[in-house]
């Protein structure tokens, strides 16, 4: 390779690697493999560079069609800076999404991201001293994170509150995947705040991030005499949607529901889905820049603050 580009070994090397040399240099090498037919062995690799290639990516559920999507972006702008992601599901539990944070960590992954489903554990803070961590939703207390790209909650919950108020709703059940051993979640905490606020009569519910399971919690709410719902994620409100038809209940006539990540599947619903956007290419954008740079060597800490945007649509009657 050296030879037939007229670089250098190292040069080479780097340039393979996407680093330390200009993107000149990155296309002419790359090039010149692709004419050889060569290909770098990974193993190879990773003994010269104490580097494997490999960033994590811990999901708080794969339940979750929003997260689902967040997972195969992720994995695509990881591709296109020659990593690849290791993909692991916490399915909503937190003494799993631990065990599992600890073993990738010791399978030695350049760096990892994570959505986390208890950002408050103490376990963050020594994890991230053996690793670079790059949260998304929620900031990880007390943790020296490489990076986050966290959600205004608070903005995002008052959009969805004041929207169902302005519709003339007082009374609501709030829907969301936290559990009882995580009750400090932003989100919960700023739903509870803002009900106060507004003057809102709400019940908290947990439901399942599964649309599937999601509509079994919807029923009970529905025979409870709920008739306005705020879902902490529009998988949620899928399983609303199939409750209420199931109940011979119309949307939004009979029943108002509104959902919190705007996955795109909402736009296709009859009536479409009404919901909080929280913007899931910059996202992934900068998530991902932030790892990349962290698994090379950068130490400087990013936090990018996502605003959210209310998409109203039809089902908030």
């Amino acid at each position: 390779m050296a030879k037939a580009t007229g670089l250098s070994p190292a040069s080479v090397s780097y340039a393979l690697r996407g680093m330390q040399v200009s993107g000149e240099t990155i296309e002419r090498v790359r090039r010149a493999a692709a004419e050889l037919g060569y290909e770098a062995d990974p193993i190879a690799r990773a003994l010269a560079s104490g580097r494997t290639g490999m960033i994590g990516l811990l999901c708080g559920s794969l339940e979750d069609l929003w997260q689902q999507a967040l997972a195969v972006g992720i994995g695509r702008a990881l591709k296109d800076n020659d990593r690849y992601a290791l993909i692991l599901d916490a399915v909503g539990d937190p003494a799993r999404e631990r065990t599992l944070a600890r073993q990738l960590r010791d399978q030695r992954v350049d760096a990892l991201i994570v959505q986390p489903v208890d950002p408050a554990a103490p376990f963050w803070a020594e994890l991230c001293e053996s690793l670079p961590v790059v949260s998304i939703g929620d900031a990880l207390a007390g943790a020296r994170t490489a990076g986050e790209v966290v959600f205004d909650n608070r903005a995002g919950v008052t959009l969805a509150l004041e929207h169902l108020r302005d519709r003339g709703h007082r009374r609501l059940a709030v829907l969301t995947p936290t559990r009882a051993s995580t009750p400090d979640r932003p989100a919960d905490v700023h739903v509870l705040a803002e009900a106060e606020r507004l003057a809102l009569d709400i019940e908290v519910i947990t439901a399942p991030q599964s649309p599937a399971a999601a509509t079994g919690v919807a029923r009970g709410a529905l025979a409870a005499g709920h008739r306005a719902f705020f879902c902490f994620s529009d998988s949620i409100a899928y399983g609303v949607y199939a409750a209420s038809v199931a109940g011979g209940l119309r949307i939004p006539l009979d029943v108002s529901v509104m959902g919190y990540d705007d996955h795109p599947m909402s736009g296709l619903l009859t009536p479409p889905l009404t919901t909080v956007d929280w913007d899931i290419d910059r996202i992934v954008r900068a998530a991902v820049g932030a790892v990349v740079d962290a698994a090379d060597g950068e130490t400087r800490h990013r936090r990018i603050v996502q605003s959210p945007q209310l998409r109203e649509r039809g089902s908030v009657g």
